[in-house]
């Protein structure tokens, strides 16, 4: 159980959508936290509705994921900044297009764990891989999205592998939203494909997952892993409004 009462926290892609609602829910908790996104303009207006430190860099700079690690030094690093992945269906689909996820999301992701292991964090710190719902599924309107997330939850695994076998004492585990959140880039880009192609509205197709779940609510909830949630048995946790958290995969034997 981590107390984040001060607790030095990265979260990259927390200037906007659910990384917005991760920021709202660690500030509340009274964690020092440092926004790392590319967007300037919403970073400051974070930074100064917040008073959370921020930084400016593209999550796909090898270099500046060490060199934001090595200056914080951070007891919980949360991995969440992704990219609308493009939508269109199988047939239609560039390349360019069904890899774009797998371009920004997953060689992100393969750099800060990098920079995580090779720093290394402090024994007894977290990672967290945000994944997505289409990591179980799929998404057939969204190229190589389903794949790319999948990815990241097996990275986590292989760091978690390393983390082990090097004994630096770090633990890695993955958060999978269930569901589309509208007012996010991702859910935006989704949500409108998907409803198109069944002649819904948007707020029609994802009233289909239930109760809506809002950043916030998002935030609080995946860092009930970090705190009260059910930590010790879990790798992968599934997050949904009305179902909470829930164990999609145990910890390894």
């Amino acid at each position: 159980m981590m107390n984040l009462k001060g607790a030095r926290v990265v979260l990259t892609g927390g200037s906007r959508g659910l990384g917005l609602g991760l920021t709202e829910a660690l500030v509340a908790q009274s964690a020092d936290v440092t926004v790392v996104a590319r967007d300037l303009k919403s970073l400051q207006s974070v930074g100064d509705r917040l008073g959370v430190a921020v930084v400016s860099a593209d999550v796909t700079d090898e270099q500046a994921a060490h060199r934001i690690l090595d200056d914080v030094r951070p007891a919980l690093l949360i991995l969440n900044a992704g990219a609308p992945p493009p939508m269109e269906r199988l047939d239609r689909i560039s390349w360019k297009d069904f890899s774009a996820t797998w371009e920004h999301d997953v060689k992100a992701s393969l750099f800060w764990l990098q920079a995580a292991l090779r720093a290394p964090l402090a024994p007894g710190s977290r990672v967290l891989v945000v994944s997505s719902g289409a990591a179980v599924n799929g998404s057939p309107l969204s190229g190589g999205y389903g794949g790319a997330k999948r990815m990241l939850w097996l990275m986590a695994r292989y760091a978690q592998g390393v983390s082990d076998q090097e004994a630096l004492g770090i633990r890695f585990q993955v958060i999978v939203p269930q569901q589309l959140v509208l007012g996010t880039g991702v859910g935006d880009a989704g949500a409108h494909a998907y409803a198109d192609a069944l002649s819904l509205t948007p707020e029609a197709f994802v009233a289909r997952f239930g109760a809506p779940l809002t950043p916030l609510r998002f935030g609080q909830l995946v860092l009930s892993v970090v705190g009260d949630g059910p930590v010790e048995e879990g790798f992968a946790f599934g997050v949904t409004a009305e179902g909470g958290v829930r164990v999609l995969e145990e910890v390894a034997a």
